[in-house]
């Protein structure tokens, strides 16, 4: 007798409480990639927004600073792309109430003309009963999207039926107040807004001498002033070629001591000095434009462009400087001397470069010698404001 063909091996079953593992298909995986995607423009335009406004640009701040410590804790680039699912939420809610609040529109159109023609009339009556009902049923239908996840296809598909199902249960609104609180405290606010706080006192704390004497030379005549702005512009120099790797370990440690540790930050330095190089190039270089576009004041109702510009170009150079101290805390030992050596060298035409730049602001900037409080690469994401 043949023996029987041996049986295949049982499928694996997840453990009590272990969700069984699903494969995603190409549609669901596309849509996943695409939400992301959403996620992070909300998420810049978030941070755009909060950093053209008084206090809240601390929270645009401690974010940029958490990116930095976060990759210098992991290595690893895509964990510094904190909250994009929950920005792709705040940014879908924004798309999608504005798409359904425009019926309410055009009916308040509607209801304006008629009073302009006929004040008071029957019609004018009609079209401003219409009006209320739409904004009731609008509210309705932005508060059940929400409820229901806030994605913009529950803006565009109100699935009545089941909304009439969720009024009648009896724990909607405690429900609703739960999802609410857990989404808020998610999204740590206090932290953001404290850890950029202490990142801003700390950069101010090694900034407000080398630009308090830039700003003294402005008012100082010609020969003095040369003088004084090459001291000044020597200590802006030391600052800026540490200060970004300064905050990055303020963020990696939650240690505001950290912040003023610069003999660690140059041991650091001597263990990844190209990563270092390559990271203070970035910081520097992308700083650069924003001092450019402030040759111009810029109209209070586009003051948010600049900064979308500003947190583009900022936001690759945190990552990059996480990545460099990242590179730094693996490596034990110092790297050759050569190699040392020529990140030093480098470093100090970048440096110089920033320095330049900073120097003949005043000289180019709407806002006079007030631009040299605006240090972008390292101060509080508001490019046209005077800090």
């Amino acid at each position: 007798m043949t023996e029987p063909p041996p049986l295949p091996p049982p499928l694996p079953v997840p453990a009590f409480g272990e969700p069984a593992v699903v494969k995603k298909g190409f549609v669901h995986s596309l849509a996943s990639i695409l939400d992301w995607s959403f996620g992070f423009v909300a998420l810049l335009a978030l941070l755009a927004a909060c950093s053209v406004v008084p206090v809240l640009n601390f929270l645009s701040l401690g974010y940029l600073l958490h990116v930095s410590g976060t990759i210098a804790r992991t290595g690893r680039i895509r964990d510094g792309f904190i909250g994009v699912r929950k920005a792709s939420v705040i940014g879908s809610i924004a798309a999608g109430t504005w798409l359904v609040v425009w019926p309410a529109r055009l009916v308040s159109g509607m209801w304006r003309d008629a009073e302009l023609i006929a004040p008071g009339s029957r019609v004018a009556k009609a079209w401003h009963a219409g009006l209320i009902a739409i904004i009731v049923i609008v509210i309705a239908h932005i508060v059940w999207a929400c409820v229901r996840g806030g994605k913009i296809r529950h803006f565009l598909w109100p699935q009545p039926l089941r909304f009439m199902h969720w009024l009648r249960t009896p724990e909607k609104f405690g429900n609703l107040q739960r999802i609410v609180t857990e989404y808020v405290v998610a999204l740590r606010l206090p932290f953001y807004f404290w850890l950029g706080l202490r990142g801003f006192v700390g950069a101010l704390a090694w900034l407000i001498v080398p630009v308090g004497i830039l700003l003294i030379a402005t008012k100082l005549p010609l020969g003095f002033s040369i003088l004084v702005s090459l001291l000044g512009g020597i200590l802006l120099l030391l600052v800026a070629i540490h200060l970004p790797f300064l905050q990055a370990r303020f963020a990696q440690t939650d240690r505001f001591g950290a912040l003023f540790e610069l003999r660690e930050v140059r041991l650091l330095f001597q263990r990844a000095p190209l990563a270092f190089w390559v990271s203070l190039l970035v910081t520097l270089l992308f700083a650069v434009p924003l001092y450019l576009l402030k040759i111009e004041l810029t109209p209070r109702e586009l003051a948010w462009l600049p900064s979308l510009l500003f947190v583009l170009f900022i936001f690759p150079a945190r990552l990059l400087t996480g990545w460099a101290m990242n590179r730094a805390t693996r490596h034990e030992r110092p790297r050759h001397w050569f190699w040392r050596w020529t990140a030093r060298l480098g470093i100090v035409p970048v440096g110089l470069a920033y320095v330049i730049v900073v120097y003949i602001t005043p000289y180019l900037s709407w806002n006079g010698s007030l631009s040299l409080l605006e240090q972008h690469a390292f101060l509080v994401p508001a490019p046209l404001m005077a800090l």
